[in-house]
């Protein structure tokens, strides 16, 4: 498999299978495609994956596409303004936002995982269930605005606003904490509790929070309003 991240901030991936491969994608993802690329829906993981990744708001069944006699293409695209990044769990496994996954090789597992703290699941912006990512392959996710990546030597902590933490490795520990003093939390304008991650391990933060960006368009929204 060859692949090409395109665009900048509204990007789309365009991977290049040979005979006999095959990439796994979220449905609805496909921007465009050779004309020897099959399609076909599948579950993955039977009727359990399925349901597992309806609870991590994807959707029930993936599509798969694979070439037909000879080499060809398919490109994929998120659904909000932002970049592609590539992973690789050979050798590790990766933890996602909801939401972040776009596609991946056969030989990736997607399941879920459960955040290890209630108060995590309240205040840290993405809920009680991440996305959990291993086998063996490459895994394309997607996230909102701009990427920061970080690689945290062992005991190497940063704080990110809730929402902006768009994966890690599962080495990373994950935790939820209080922004500062009272004064802080409700004047401060960060919100009131961020997200601590220590290492070791890599972690990719988006610079945009979509709901933040959703909230922040509301008051430019037109109005309808009942005529007599």
């Amino acid at each position: 498999m060859k692949y090409d991240i395109l665009g900048d901030n509204l990007q789309m991936v365009k991977v290049t299978l040979a005979t006999g491969e095959e990439i796994n994608a979220e449905a609805g993802a496909m921007v465009n495609m050779s004309g020897n690329m099959q399609m076909e829906t599948h579950m993955k993981g039977g009727l359990l994956g399925g349901l597992k990744r309806v609870l991590s708001s994807e959707t029930l069944f993936l599509t798969e596409f694979t070439p037909r006699g000879g080499e060809g293409f398919v490109s994929f695209a998120g659904n909000v303004p932002g970049r592609i990044f590539p992973v690789d769990v050979n050798d590790k496994e990766f933890i996602a936002q909801k939401d972040s996954y776009l596609c991946s090789e056969t030989g990736v597992n997607l399941d879920i995982a459960l955040t290890k703290k209630i108060r995590s699941g309240f205040f840290g912006g993405e809920g009680f269930i991440l996305q959990h990512f291993s086998g063996d392959g490459r895994v394309f996710l997607h996230c909102c605005g701009d990427i920061i990546k970080m690689d945290l030597a062992l005991g190497e902590t940063i704080r990110a606003e809730t929402g902006l933490v768009v994966g890690f490795d599962s080495t990373v520990d994950y935790s939820i904490e209080r922004a500062g003093g009272v004064k802080t939390m409700l004047f401060g304008g960060e919100g009131l509790f961020l997200t601590t991650l220590t290492g070791p391990g890599t972690v990719v933060l988006q610079s945009m929070d979509i709901a933040k960006l959703a909230g922040s368009l509301i008051p430019y929204l037109p109005v309808q309003t009942s005529g007599n």
